[in-house]
């Protein structure tokens, strides 16, 4: 790896591309400490305390945004809960499925409608969490004051979405990719900090070194089963174009174990902390008889219960969520009719398979196999970060990159970029090589 940077920074052409990464994540770093007016940092770091939830995972998406609320402080989330709603409608309406079949113009509405849904959902959720922060009195605002927060917020978002975009035009790699990374990892100097207080005075070392080795060992893990693939041969049948005979050559379709990604840990940490989530904005009203007796005490006591990492239970269902979610996102992305369709159409199969509905069932099979194996492995990286310090005797509350979705995403966005400048290399590549 050090090795491909070397030899890419030495490319004129592409140490410009670098640079700019660079400089747009200088600017996102100037964003994140914009801060919004009317805020009370001293409440609002007590209610990142006493609540987390959905909060303090938007909080990681954002950079530590969202506990300081600058105008970077809804980050790039809404994007992402609006990509997967498209990609979730697109498989629902075959009106939509088609026009992302009809290529680059396709593929261009699609995302201007997901750039739509974004600009909505940044303000909804923007006018939610101000909302929130005045009724818990930690920001102080009138409705127009909130309408411009929200704006603002709002505006914040869709400048990550663009700077993104340019990255992806004038960098290296996704540029919506590389926002999230740097989100997730602007924070990470703070939480290192916070690690080392609750350890430095205890002098616990063993469980620091437990701790190093928890974190490199999920890293090792997540990159082999990233880049691990079940490769089925394909035997391309052979055709006449003119006078010439084309085809007849044998390849392989790469099948990722880890097809859905991190979506479905998303999906399901999203869902847990819900009604934790609902129940925390709700005001307490507590029976006059017993303070405990209240109508909003039991339920958030069943709030609570749900949260991963209050107990056994709790995080046992977290993981068979996180499981049904990967089957399920893994179909949506993954149609195995489709791709029993057009290899029959273009005149391919599997050998030892009939083309249609045989090559349709075998298809499922294999991605229902390797599907269980990428979501045991999903489920398995999402409640490391809550048994940890069972046996690292260290409370990893505030480091979010031992395992869980931070750190799936840091290190697939890093290896995809290594992929996206190797590719930028090898064309230069053939460029001197066509010039010579």
């Amino acid at each position: 790896m050090l090795e491909t940077l070397i030899a890419a920074w030495k490319l004129p052409d592409l140490r410009q591309r670098i640079l700019f990464v660079f400089g747009a994540f200088a600017v996102y770093t100037v964003g994140l400490h914009i801060p919004v007016p009317g805020i009370d940092h001293a409440k609002m770091e007590q209610l990142f305390s006493q609540m987390g939830g959905v909060f303090g995972l938007v909080d990681v998406f954002s950079g530590g945004a969202l506990r300081k609320f600058t105008i970077f402080a809804m980050g790039i989330v809404p994007y992402i809960n609006a990509s997967i709603i498209m990609q979730l409608l697109v498989a629902a309406i075959p009106q939509w499925k088609e026009l992302q079949k009809e290529g680059e113009t396709g593929r261009k509405e699609i995302a201007k409608r997901t750039r739509y849904l974004t600009v909505a959902l940044a303000f909804l959720q923007s006018l939610g969490i101000s909302i929130t922060l005045v009724r818990s009195q930690i920001l102080t605002a009138n409705w127009w004051q909130l309408m411009v927060t929200a704006i603002v917020l709002t505006a914040g978002t869709m400048f990550l979405l663009w700077l993104g975009e340019q990255i992806t035009d004038k960098g290296v790699g996704n540029g919506v990719s590389l926002i999230i990374f740097a989100s997730i990892t602007a924070s990470l100097p703070w939480q290192i900090s916070k690690v080392w207080e609750a350890v430095a005075p205890l002098q616990a070392w063993m469980s620091l070194i437990l701790l190093v080795v928890v974190f490199l060992g999920t890293i090792v893990g997540i990159v082999y089963v990233t880049q691990a693939q079940r490769k089925i041969p394909i035997q391309h049948a052979r055709r006449i174009v003119g006078m010439r005979q084309v085809g007849g050559h044998s390849s392989f379709l790469p099948l990722k174990i880890a097809m859905a990604g991190v979506i479905p840990i998303i999906f399901a940490i999203s869902l847990m902390l819900l009604p934790m989530t609902i129940v925390t904005a709700i005001p307490a009203v507590a029976n006059a008889a017993s303070p405990e007796a209240g109508f909003p005490y039991y339920v958030r006591v069943a709030a609570q219960w749900l949260a991963p990492g209050d107990n056994a239970l709790a995080l046992l269902m977290y993981a068979i969520v996180i499981v049904i979610f990967t089957y399920f996102y893994t179909a949506v992305q993954f149609d195995v009719n489709d791709m029993a369709d057009n290899l029959k159409k273009y005149g391919s199969y599997i050998p030892g398979i009939r083309p249609g509905k045989p090559t349709a069932d075998y298809l499922d099979k294999v991605v229902s196999r390797i599907t269980f194996a990428g979501a045991l492995f999903l489920a398995a990286v999402a409640i490391i970060q809550y048994i940890a310090p069972a046996f690292t005797g260290v409370d990893i509350g505030t480091f979010s990159l031992v395992g869980g979705t931070s750190l799936l995403i840091v290190v697939g966005v890093a290896l995809d970029t290594m992929q996206s400048i190797e590719a930028q290399m090898l064309m230069r590549n053939y460029e001197g090589f066509l010039r010579e």
